[in-house]
């Protein structure tokens, strides 16, 4: 008479047995009498609010993009989306990724009390020249098992990105690294914009400006529109690389944002620079159409 196999489960099948609210038998009664290891519920628990968590951040990453809300306004996007997170966790992740609303709440963010804010200097400015307004940010990247901060140094006038940092930290130390390469590569602009984030409002990051005798400007907190090269910088960056290739790693997102960034610059037609590249204005190079295949050539 063949033997019988013994009937077993997944570890799976034995969670969903598992009843917390049962009154009779406690939850480390039911993990011994179904041979489950009670360590291994809670890491799935943890483990099923970490994707829950990658997957909100994803959403509210790119409902920001489109709409630069607050936390209540955002709320109100993810709940037709079928997300449930309250304000408190929504708050916390915006937080996190560093976005705020165009036009926030009073008091929202304090300044650092140590560090200065210099006024904005660009309204009504004429930009007519390379290397007259160079301007940075930092923005949220979304991977496929975590997140990371990337920080770029562009040209105004040419929409040129001279220089970008990756770090899965908001330490200002990546922004300084990304101000030093530029100086040293480009030279100098006449006024260098940012926000008033302390990465930038940092005595390091500002001591290097101060150095260069360049002029500081900063955009008013919250208000994007004072940088928006920069944010339809990101904009791009995030519907034409990141949403599409969902990088595993941060090392993985490099490897690919290096290609981008190559090809943003010496590729990508823009049409108010009158469908040139960013590295044909930035560096006064002319493209001509022969009659026979194309070329550049230098003026």
């Amino acid at each position: 008479m063949a033997k019988k196999k013994a009937w077993t489960i997944s570890r799976e099948q034995k969670i969903l047995f598992i009843d917390k609210n049962n009154t009779e038998l406690s939850v480390r009664q039911q993990c011994e009498l179904l041979g489950f290891n009670r360590s291994n519920l809670y890491y799935q628990r943890q483990e099923k609010e970490l994707l829950d968590e990658h997957q909100l951040r994803r959403a509210i990453d790119e409902q920001f993009m489109k709409d630069p809300c607050g936390v209540i306004k955002m709320m109100k996007y993810l709940r037709r989306l079928g997300h449930t997170a309250g304000k408190k966790l929504i708050r916390r992740l915006m937080r996190s990724m560093n976005l705020v609303a165009i036009y926030p709440k009073p008091r929202i963010s304090q300044k650092h009390p140590e560090h200065r804010i210099y006024p904005y200097l660009l309204r009504g400015v004429e930009i007519v020249r390379v290397n007259q307004v160079w301007a940075t940010d930092i923005t949220y990247i979304q991977l496929a098992r975590g997140y990371c901060y990337l920080v770029a140094i562009m040209d105004w006038f040419s929409r040129y990105v001279l220089s970008w940092r990756l770090s899965n930290t908001l330490d200002a130390s990546f922004c300084v690294e990304c101000l030093d390469e530029v100086l040293k590569k480009y030279g100098k602009p006449e006024i260098f914009n940012n926000d008033q984030g302390t990465q930038f409002t940092s005595m390091e990051f500002i001591q290097k400006l101060l150095d260069a005798n360049i002029r500081i400007s900063m955009d008013g907190r919250g208000r994007v529109f004072d940088n928006i090269f920069i944010e339809r910088l990101w904009r791009t960056v995030k519907y034409s690389n990141i949403y599409v290739h969902e990088y595993p790693t941060m090392r993985d997102a490099h490897d690919g944002l290096r290609i981008y960034f190559n090809g943003y610059n010496t590729e990508r037609l823009h049409q108010p620079l009158d469908y040139q590249t960013p590295w044909e204005v930035y560096y006064g190079i002319k493209f001509c159409q022969p009659s026979q295949g194309n070329s550049l050539s230098l003026p």
